[in-house]
This record gives C-alpha cells, structure tokens and sequence, in this order.
C-alpha cells in the first residue's frame, strides 16, 4: 500500500490563514489525501503550477485537499495582505497558511519553492516533489491512493471561504507606455484586458473581454491571461501575455488580436538548447522595441529572447537559463527573472527582480554587467553609493538621460540609479507594489499595482497625484 511512515508535521502557525475564516490542523483533514504546496508570491516558478492545482483540484475534488504554505523570501511578502493580494491575483482558491518564520517549511525539511508534499489520509508523508511538473508527477499517487484508501476516505466537502477582491475600474495595473500622440496603454492585468487612456485617465479603447483566456479575434471577443509588458510599433501594439507563455499582436487599425509567437505552453531551453532555433516564450513580462527586433523578458525561464518583427521568429538573446547572477557574454550571462526592460543608446536595461538587481546588456558588444545588485538573497532598502545600494524585487525601469529610474516593487517606491555618480536615491515613496514607471510630458507615470491606481509623480519634488482611470464614453466622443 502506498503509505507513509512518518507523521505530517503540524501545518498551523501563529501568522494566521487566508481564504478561509478559521485555523486548521492535519488532523482535521483525516480521510482525505492533502497536498502542501510550499510557495512565495515573487516567485515565477511558484506561479507556472497554479494551473497544474486547479487541474488536480478538479478531477479528485471529492477526496483532495490543496493548501497553501507561504513561505516568505523576500521580507515584503511576510504581510498576510500582501500574500491576499497575490492570492487573489492567481486566482487561488485554497486555503494558505502564512508560514512567515518558515517554521512549516522547516519542519517539512523543505529546501526550494515551489515543493509540493503529499499526505495520505491517516496523516503520514508519502513524499515531496521540488520544481514544476506538478500534475503529472503527482496525479498517479493521488490515483493509487484513491484507490488502495477507498474504504477510508471521507467524500465530505471541507467549507473553506475564498475572499473576493473588491470591484474597482483597475485591478494590478502592470506595464504602460504611450503613443505619438501622448494616450497611454495600460495593461490591466487583473482584468486581463488592455486600456488605451488619455492623460486625464479617460478610457478611450478597451481590447479584451475581460475573460482569462487565449482567443484571438475582435477587441470584444479577444482573451489575455495576466498581460504585461507593450510594445508599439507602426499601428501594432506587442502585448506579454504573461500566463500565456505568448506574445499578442493587436491591430489597431483593424481592432483584432492575433498571437505572434507562443503556443500557451511552457517552453524551457538551458545552455547549448536551441541556440539560433525558434522558441516560444516563457512567462514573458516585458517587451522593448529595438531596430526590427523586439526584446522580450522571458521570466520563466530566466533568460531575455529576440523577436525578429519581419519574420515574428523568437530566439534566445541573453542568458543561460540557469537563475544566477553572473555577467559576461550574452550566452553566459544568468538572470534572475527579468521582468522590465529600457534602453539607452545601445545599452539594455533589465529589471532583475528575484536578484533586486538591475542589469545592463550592450547590444553592440554583447556583454552583460551588473551596475546594482549583488545576488538571489541580497535584498533590502538602503540608498548611497551603488556598491552598497539594497533594491527589493524590482520589477520595471526607464532611463532619462544617464538616470535610471527604477520601480523597487516591495519596497513600494521609486528610486534613482545615477549612472555617472553611481549613486542611489529614492524619488517617492507610499506606493503599492509599483510595477512600472514611464517617462510621458516630463512626468514618471507609476503603477502601484497592488493599490489598482495609476499616479504621476514630479520629477524634482518626488510628489505623487493619482490619474483617477474612467470608464465611459468620453466627452466628444460618439
């Protein structure tokens, strides 16, 4: 019989639950099978099994139960509103348990995220799984103990209660650029849709349904999955259809999305792995129009790609794929989970979220650096000279002049890399998980993603003034 032998370890702790309005024990879930799934809200990789959850929480709902482990990284993602928000971002549905100290994931002898345990229904281990790959490693145990606890399992629904997030205009507004004629793109990730908005917040166009999804067609009938990154070239918009593992095209001639590249798998390639073959995406978060190509952050699988816009080709750029910081040539060089892109001249800027770092990539010369940051666990809030400057969990940038402004997510501010003095300053403070920043009418336009607002923020002064995002025909407009 497929049985553990060693008792689960207590799941509870004193940081509290979320999704459901009490505590709970192993012992309460005697008669079920239950799986543990260890996980830290930044963590993409965490992210890329949800649906592989859904999936085993569909197909054995009357006799499994997933819950959460949250186990922190970064310090920012201790807060229990914090890991809400993400909660409600993915579309959890399960309890989480706030496993802030890492007690749970000590005792559990957890060594990575995410890591999936199983627990048979008489509340011994039967084992754990590290990485992704979820489903089909642990759906014929889940099957096999079905069967061999027949007898013993409990077909009686556990009530768990699944916080909804409140109505608003935006929800976890992501990347924004502008058009030559000064509106705005916003990708509306929570909503997955893409707002066109004038300066005073006005909506002028919305492309999506609204729906997560993966269809193309008209702006009423086309679907995203968590889009990010845009990218505008001529009269098309590129869109990171994140969850999609695609990069979408919108005509905005034509009011039509189509898919340039991405199938809506994951695709993963390390080292010597398709070198100058077409690859497709992987949870790709932004996107930066350069020449006739198209570079795109592959979070996924930690490495940035190459679209070739004439042939809509995708090829790997920079980055062995292993999640490193390490310079050096474009093929050496390692990421850890780019998640924002700008440009200076021939110089790539690359928000390095999981190593809080900002990186550069000469375009030219091919050669990857390092100007701010110095590893996965090196994080923190701390201005002054670069050598010594913490970021925590950037996750977008632009560059005026030889300035680098940088939206330091966890520490929800915006802060300055000066490139000359190599010195770091905080602009503006008070946001909520900023996302990115974009330079528009000598204003920094920031998304505080986690408030679902969008602000302006003075360039000298570092004050912050919310565009207020309405829907609605605008005055004028038929």
């Amino acid at each position: 019989m497929l049985t553990g032998r060693v008792n689960a370890p207590e799941i509870n702790t004193s940081h509290g639950w979320l999704n459901t309005d009490r505590a709970w024990s192993i012992k309460d879930f005697r008669g079920k099978i239950v799986l543990l799934d260890f996980w830290t809200l930044g963590c993409i990789n965490c992210q890329h099994i949800v649906p592989d959850l859904e999936r085993l929480e569909e197909e054995f709902s009357e006799v499994l139960v997933v819950i959460g482990v949250h186990s922190a990284k970064f310090d920012a993602e201790k807060q229990s509103e914090t890991i809400l928000q993400a909660m409600q971002k993915f579309g959890i549905k399960h309890p989480v348990v706030n496993d802030a100290d890492m007690e749970v994931w000590d005792q559990y002898g957890v060594k990575a995220w995410p890591t999936t345990v199983l627990i048979d229904p008489n509340g011994k281990v039967v084992g754990q799984h590290a990485g992704e790959g979820v489903y089909d490693t642990v759906r014929p145990y889940i099957q096999k103990m079905r069967e061999e606890f027949k007898g013993e399992l409990s077909r009686e629904p556990l009530d768990f209660h699944v916080e909804q997030p409140a109505e608003a205009v935006l929800s976890f507004p992501s990347k924004l650029i502008n058009d030559g004629e000064g509106n705005l793109y916003l990708s509306d990730s929570g909503h997955h849709r893409i707002l066109k908005l004038n300066q005073e917040g006005q909506v002028l166009e919305v492309i999506g349904s609204g729906e997560r999804g993966f269809r193309n067609g008209g702006y009423g009938d086309a679907t995203f999955n968590e889009p990010h990154g845009l990218a505008l070239h001529d009269s098309v918009l590129y869109v990171a259809d994140a969850k999609n593992n695609a990069i979408r095209k919108v005509d905005l001639q034509h009011r039509m999305v189509s898919t340039a590249a991405g199938t809506g798998e994951l695709d993963y390639y390390f080292y010597e792995d398709s070198l100058d073959e077409s690859v497709s995406p992987n949870s790709p978060w932004d996107l930066l129009l350069y020449g006739q190509s198209l570079f795109i952050a592959s979070a996924g699988n930690h490495q940035l790609l190459r679209m070739d816009l004439e042939t809509e080709q995708v090829y790997r750029f920079a980055g062995n794929g292993r999640e490193a910081l390490m310079d050096g040539p474009l093929r050496d060089a390692a990421f850890n989970q780019p998640s924002g892109l700008g440009i200076n001249g021939d110089v790539l800027y690359v928000a390095d979220a999981e190593a809080s770092a900002i990186r550069t990539v000469n375009v030219t010369t091919g050669m990857v650096l390092t100007p701010l940051g110095r590893g996965l666990f090196d994080f923190g809030d701390v201005d002054g000279d670069a050598d010594d400057a913490l970021l925590q969990h950037c996750v977008g940038l632009t560059i005026i002049d030889s300035d680098v402004y940088i939206a330091d997510t966890y520490n929800g501010k915006v802060k300055v890399l000066d490139m000359e003095r190599r010195r770091v300053r905080t602009l503006t403070d008070g946001l909520s998980e900023p996302n990115d920043v974009h330079f528009l009418n000598g204003q920094l336009w920031v998304t505080s993603t986690n408030s679902h607002q969008l602000f302006k923020v003075d360039l000298h002064s570092g004050e912050k003034q919310e565009v207020v995002v309405k829907l609605g025909s605008p005055k004028g407009m038929n």
